[in-house]
C-alpha cells in the first residue's frame, strides 16, 4: 500500500527546496497556471498534495546511492493515472530495473502505489533530469532537473556559485492533456524555470535569475522539453561550456546554444556588465516566433537593478555553440578503429514515417510497448531477438564490443533528437558535418540527427548489460514508434536481480481496467 511504503525522511529544512538522494517524490494532480492558463497538470512534489513544474530539483553527490519512492496519487481521469520515472543519464549499471522505460524496465506504478528506485552514481556527476517514461505524460508536467554534485569538479576554481537557483530549465507548455492534444500538438508556450507568457495571454511573471556584479555562475541548462529544441542565450553576455550530458569538456566559449529535447549544458557566466535587467531568450523551432511581449523569455536581473523588463536587444551570434567543437576534458576519442564501420558491431538506422499507419518505423519496425517489459521477458527466458517483443524492435549485442550506429536524418518532423539509456556515446560525427572524429569526439547521451543530407555516427562499448531503449526524445514521436531496444549481454541481464517490488508491479497494473480518458 501507498502509505505503508512511504519513507520517514527526516531532513535539516533549508532555504533549498530541493530533495534527495533520499526523498519520497509524491506524483500528484494540481491545477497551475505557468504562463497564466489554469490548467489541470500531472506533477512531482515533496508532498502527498502540492507538486511544482518543474517538480522539485533533485540533487546527490558523486558517489551517492539514491533511494527514490514515487508515490502515484494521480486521480484525473482526463490524463494517464498509471505513471513511472526515468532517471535521464544515469547509467544505472546493475539497476537496469530502475530505469524506467515502460515496457523495457518495468510495468507502470499503478494509482494508490509506491515504488522504490534505488540506484548509485560512483562514476557520474553533472546535470541530468527525471520525467514520466510513460506514453506522452511528462509532456502533461512530470518533468524535473537532477544534479549530482562533484566535490573534486576540475572546474570548481571557475565559479562563485553553483547551487539550486543557477539550475535554468526549458520547457515546452501546452493548454490541452497530452491523451487529447492530437498526434503532435504544438506547444502553447515556453516556459524557463515553469515561468512564460503565451501569445495573446496575460503578462505573467516571468522567471527571474539573479546575480551579482563581478560573480562568476555556474548555470545548468536542462531542456525538459517534449518537442522543440530552443535556441538560448542571454542579451549582453558569453557562456563558457564545460559540461554536457554529465561529461566534462574543454571550455568553449559561446554566445548562443542550440540545446534539443533532453540535453544538458553547464556554461560559466560571469556577471561582468552593467548594473540593469537582461533578455534571456529561449527560441523555440517550432511554437510562437520572436520574443513580442516577453514570450520565450525570462530576466536576469543585477542585484541593484530596478523590478522591471529589460530593454535590452538581442544581437546577431557571431560565436553560435558547434557540436564538433565540444571535445572530452578527460579521456578523449571513440572505442573502435579510426575508420567508418571501424566497430565490432555496426548498426543503421533507417528511420521512416508512415502516412498511412501514422506512425515512425526504424528499419521497418515501430516500436509500441509490450506488456510485458523487455526485461521481465529476458529473465523469463528469452535470449534471442527472434524471441524478443515487440518484433523487429529489439536487437540483441554482445558483451564488451564496440558498437557504431550510423542514422541517417531527415524523417518526417526532422531533427530528430535521439537518447541511448544507460550510456554516453562518442559522437563521431554530428548533424550538419560531413567530417568524421576519432581523436577527441563530445562523449553526450542526446544527439540531434539533423537532415536528409546528415548521417549522424555514434560508438560506445557494451560495458552495461541491460536492455537499454534509444529512442527520439520528442515525445510525441516516441509515442508513434520512433524507438529500439538494445538488449546488451543478455547472458548477463538473465542472471541479474531487482527487488521484489518490481514482481509486483506488472501483476498490479495489469489487474487494472484499461486506462481511458474523459
Amino acid at each position: 500500500m501507498l502509505v505503508s511504503a512511504l519513507f520517514t525522511v527526516t531532513l535539516l529544512q533549508t532555504v533549498s527546496a530541493s530533495i534527495g538522494p533520499i526523498a519520497n517524490v509524491h506524483i500528484v494532480n494540481n491545477y497551475i497556471q505557468p504562463d497564466g492558463y489554469n490548467r489541470s497538470a500531472v506533477l512531482a512534489g515533496n508532498s502527498s498534495t502540492a507538486g511544482t513544474f518543474p517538480g522539485p530539483l533533485i540533487v546527490g553527490t558523486k558517489g551517492s546511492t539514491f533511494f527514490l519512492n514515487v508515490a502515484d496519487h494521480l486521480t484525473d481521469t482526463t490524463m494517464l493515472r498509471s505513471t513511472s520515472i526515468h532517471w535521464h543519464g544515469m547509467f544505472q549499471h546493475n539497476s537496469s530495473w530502475a530505469d524506467g522505460p515502460v515496457g523495457v524496465a518495468q510495468c507502470p506504478i499503478a494509482p494508490g502505489n509506491s515504488f522504490l528506485y534505488q540506484f548509485s552514481v560512483p562514476d557520474q556527476a553533472g546535470t541530468f533530469w527525471y520525467h514520466s517514461h510513460h506514453s506522452t505524460q511528462y509532456c502533461d508536467g512530470l518533468r524535473g532537473a537532477m544534479v549530482v554534485y562533484d566535490p573534486l569538479d576540475p572546474y570548481r576554481y571557475l565559479y562563485d556559485y553553483d547551487d539550486e537557483s543557477t539550475v535554468i530549465t526549458l520547457a515546452d507548455w501546452y493548454h490541452t492533456p497530452a491523451p487529447s492534444a492530437g498526434l503532435v500538438p504544438t506547444a502553447d508556450s515556453t516556459l524557463i524555470n515553469g515561468k512564460g507568457r503565451y501569445s495573446g495571454g496575460p503578462s505573467s511573471d516571468l522567471a527571474v535569475i539573479n546575480v551579482k556584479r563581478n560573480a562568476r555562475y555556474r548555470f545548468r541548462l536542462v531542456s525538459i522539453s517534449c518537442d522543440p529544441n530552443f535556441t538560448f542565450s542571454i542579451d549582453g553576455h558569453n557562456m563558457t561550456i564545460i559540461e554536457v550530458d554529465g561529461n566534462n569538456v574543454q571550455r568553449t566559449t559561446v554566445d548562443s546554444i542550440q540545446i534539443f529535447a533532453g540535453q544538458r549544458y553547464s556554461f560559466i557566466l560571469t556577471a561582468n556588465q552593467a548594473v540593469s535587467n537582461y533578455w534571456i531568450r529561449a527560441l523555440p523551432n517550432v511554437g510562437t516566433q520572436g520574443f513580442s511581449g516577453g514570450v520565450n523569455s525570462a530576466i536576469l536581473r543585477y542585484s541593484g537593478a530596478n523590478s522591471s523588463d529589460p530593454t535590452t536587444n538581442q544581437t546577431t551570434s557571431v560565436v553560435p555553440m558547434l557540436e564538433t567543437s565540444l571535445h572530452p576534458l578527460t579521456n578523449p576519442g571513440a572505442p573502435g578503429k579510426p575508420v567508418a564501420g571501424g566497430a565490432d558491431v555496426n548498426i543503421n538506422l533507417n528511420i521512416t514515417f508512415n502516412a498511412t499507419e501514422l506512425l515512425f518505423t526504424v528499419n521497418g519496425a515501430s516500436f509500441q510497448p509490450p506488456t510485458v517489459p523487455v526485461l521481465l521477458q529476458i529473465l523469463s527466458g528469452a535470449k534471442t531477438a527472434q524471441d524478443l517483443l515487440p518484433s523487429g524492435s529489439v536487437y540483441t549485442l554482445p558483451r564488451n564490443k564496440v558498437v557504431e550506429v550510423t542514422m541517417p536524418g531527415g524523417a518526417a518532423g526532422s531533427p530528430h533528437p535521439i537518447h541511448l539509456h544507460g550510456h554516453a556515446f562518442a559522437v563521431v560525427r554530428s548533424a550538419g558535418n560531413s567530417t568524421y572524429n576519432y581523436v577527441n569526439p563530445v562523449r553526450r547521451d542526446v544527439v540531434s540527427i539533423g537532415a536528409s543530407t546528415d548521417n549522424v555516427t555514434i560508438r560506445f562499448n557494451t560495458n552495461n548489460p541491460g536492455p537499454w531503449i534509444m529512442h527520439c526524445h520528442i515525445d510525441w514521436h516516441l509515442n508513434l514508434g520512433l524507438a529500439i531496444v538494445f538488449a546488451e549481454d543478455v547472458p548477463t541481464i538473465a542472471t541479474s536481480t531487482h527487488p521484489t517490488a518490481w514482481d509486483k508491479l506488472c501483476p498490479t497494473y495489469d489487474a487494472l481496467p484499461t486506462e481511458s480518458f474523459t
